[in-house]
């Protein structure tokens, strides 16, 4: 077990606060946001510090780190907090809800996995990676850093998906399919070859849009 600090006060912060209490062996002690949006003391009954000073008062020796941040910004925000974090000295968990479907499974650190994802053997996912409810993540694929998949995404085996990648709810991946760093997949969409990096694929199927996502971080 472990005691929890979690970033942010939100509606994912709240959610990951429940999961972790409610489906976890750990226990959330406090939140923590940047100084310049602390308005309030406390949040679901338990403090909330400036980040900029929370391992003075929450040592990483003594404690670990959660930060369930949304996709925003192609997922460079959560990113950020997560490498911050990091160079504060923490270790981080990652909560996988035990409705999920797992077979032996190496899963990185600060991973977000809700319930009803099946994801089958032989598939790695890295770190920083959230998972809504109700994906299917198919066998021998490779999952790798900073990314975001909503609801009911459908990665068919042998899929190879890039960092800083987004799918929309019910987008679809061919198997053998490389999604290439900073891909945002569409709502609905289907992809049935590879993508270009930092593209925007809508449409069934998915076809890219003109121009590209910006690769730099925010």
């Amino acid at each position: 077990m472990a005691k929890i600090i979690i970033f942010g006060v939100l509606d994912t912060a709240e959610l990951a606060h429940y999961y972790i209490t409610h489906d976890s062996e750990h226990e959330v002690v406090a939140f923590t946001i940047n100084r310049e949006y602390l308005e309030n003391e406390s949040f679901k009954g338990l403090p909330i510090v400036a980040f900029e000073d929370v391992e003075n008062l929450f040592p990483p020796a003594e404690y670990s780190f959660f930060a369930p941040m949304t996709g925003r910004n192609m997922n460079r925000n959560r990113e950020a907090i997560y490498n911050q974090a990091k160079s504060k000295g923490y270790q981080f968990i990652s909560y996988v809800s035990s409705k999920a479907t797992l077979f032996d499974n190496v899963i990185g650190d600060n991973c977000f996995i809700l319930e009803d994802n099946t994801i089958q053997p032989f598939t790695t996912i890295g770190n920083n990676v959230v998972m809504w409810s109700g994906n299917h993540i198919g066998h021998h694929g490779q999952i790798k850093d900073h990314i975001f998949f909503t609801s009911h995404v459908v990665l068919s085996g042998h899929c190879l998906v890039e960092s800083y990648s987004f799918f929309g709810v019910n987008s679809t991946i061919r198997d053998y399919t490389t999604i290439a760093q900073g891909t945002l997949v569409g709502m609905a969409s289907a992809i049935t070859k590879e993508t270009e990096e930092w593209g925007i694929y809508i449409g069934n199927p998915a076809k890219k849009v003109p121009g590209k996502l910006s690769h730099e971080a925010y």
